[in-house]
């Protein structure tokens, strides 16, 4: 079983622990129309990502869309994104493909686009491969199944309960993983998708402080929701997908934008921000 053994409590030196920033350039379901910017294709994340590297970034989070714009878990259609933004970053990105079902995939076709491409990193919903208890197996077999053959997960949980739900799977053997590796959804499901500062505090009081944890959050308040985390020792994840917003309230002119507003805060910090290296070893993931 693999172990992430490099998780820094809050109250160690912070220079022990620069914040990874995750980009996430596009999510599911946002287009052009809400952003003239969003990239969708391929070359064009290629782009995006060469441009969030030099703001800062160390990870990013991929979606991929089919020919319509639409969400799409094709395995094709990512190993030319992932192509297009390895030749653009010389490899020094670490790329976590998402199995989002968005309405649309079963578990299994989740499962199975991992399977067949094999990333260096994902990230699962737990919420959506662990709907209920006749799922829970298959999901288990399916944690060990990445945890062997080099698949990096990111377990994203959108409630303090999800968030000790999944400590008591960890607790169990039951991820491939002994101290998982976690993101934090703030206002998902909070009305007009708005996130505060203090949301993280609850997941925080669920969660296991040895274990890495990153937080993303829905709306305006994003920069504010950042600085929590990066001053509670976590780590974070902005963009188009939840955000699109300056802390200002104007739009942001992309998502470099955003990486370098909160690349800036994490310096000013005195945490500062991670490389590639660093990023590898917060998410438990292989280089490539």
């Amino acid at each position: 079983m693999n172990s992430h053994t490099h998780a820094v409590p809050v109250g160690a030196s912070a220079m022990q622990n620069p914040v990874v920033i995750c980009v996430a350039p596009n999510g599911a379901r946002r287009t052009r129309k809400d952003h003239p910017a969003l990239p969708m294709t391929a070359a064009e994340l290629g782009a995006e990502a060469a441009a969030c590297l030099a703001a800062g970034a160390s990870v990013m989070h991929l979606h991929v869309r089919n020919e319509q714009g639409s969400h799409s878990l094709d395995v094709d259609r990512y190993r030319a994104a992932i192509d297009s933004i390895h030749t653009r970053t010389q490899g020094r990105l670490l790329v976590q493909i998402t199995t989002e079902a968005v309405g649309i995939y079963q578990p299994a076709e989740q499962m199975e686009v991992v399977k067949q491409l094999k990333p260096a990193a994902a990230s699962v919903a737990i919420r959506e491969l662990v709907p209920d208890a006749s799922a829970h197996a298959e999901a288990v077999r399916f944690f060990d199944w990445c945890a062997r053959h080099g698949v990096a997960l990111q377990f994203i949980v959108y409630t303090p309960q999800e968030a000790a739900t999944l400590q008591q799977m960890a607790r169990r053997g039951e991820l491939g993983c002994d101290q998982p590796n976690t993101l934090f959804v703030l206002g998902r499901y909070t009305e007009g998708q708005r996130s505060s500062a203090t949301d993280v505090l609850p997941f925080l009081a669920a969660w296991d402080s040895t274990s890495p944890w990153s937080v993303c959050a829905f709306g305006p308040t994003e920069a504010l929701c950042m600085t929590a985390a990066m001053g509670l020792g976590g780590h974070v994840r902005v963009g188009f997908e939840n955000n699109l917003l300056r802390a200002d309230g104007s739009t942001a002119l992309n998502n470099a934008d955003l990486v370098s507003n909160v690349a800036a805060i994490a310096r000013h910090s005195g945490r500062g921000v991670a490389g590639l290296e660093d990023a590898l070893h917060v998410y438990g993931a292989r280089a490539g």
